[in-house]
């Protein structure tokens, strides 16, 4: 059984799980309608991917005696200076993303929840791996610069799969 605080806690977190999952879909947009086809193909993933995160803690929550609700979603934006901008606002979410899996972690420990912290922990690993993929990406742009756009675009998802092969 979830506390009160835990129960707030982890619905917040349903939000912002459900709220990722619509920042990488506008952003996928946004790089599709661009003609940028592997960088809208990686957003689409990662929208993808934030989604079942939201349903993995709907299903805690529900499994632990809670009631998930649904969220209402703020609007992301849909425009983005450019792609290094885009994965700028990636790489800033993850981390508040990041520091959110991190208060639950700590109420856990603060309420003695040790079901909820070890189920959590699984979040803390993916977040670091979100944060370093994001980063390494990012770190790409830099060396190849504006004028490689194509080359960047044209292997991004290659680096995805190389990524997610070392998991």
């Amino acid at each position: 059984m979830l506390s009160e605080k835990m129960y707030n806690i982890l619905n917040e977190q349903v939000s912002k799980e459900a709220y990722a999952s619509q920042l990488y879909l506008a952003m996928a947009s946004w790089a599709e309608a661009r003609g940028l086809e592997g960088i809208s193909q990686w957003f689409y993933a990662q929208s993808e991917e934030e989604r079942e995160h939201m349903l993995k803690f709907i299903h805690f929550i529900n499994e632990r005696g809670g009631h998930a609700t649904v969220p209402k979603i703020e609007l992301p934006p849909k425009d983005f200076p450019g792609v290094r901008e885009a994965f700028d606002a990636s790489l800033e979410h993850e981390q508040m993303v990041s520091e959110a899996i991190n208060d639950i972690v700590a109420l856990s420990l603060e309420e003695r929840d040790f079901a909820t912290n070890n189920w959590i922990q699984w979040f803390v690993e993916e977040q670091m791996e979100e944060e370093a993929s994001v980063q390494s990406i990012i770190d790409k742009l830099e060396l190849l610069g504006d004028r490689n756009l194509y080359i960047f675009d044209r292997d991004i998802m290659a680096m995805r799969a190389a990524g997610e092969s070392k998991e």
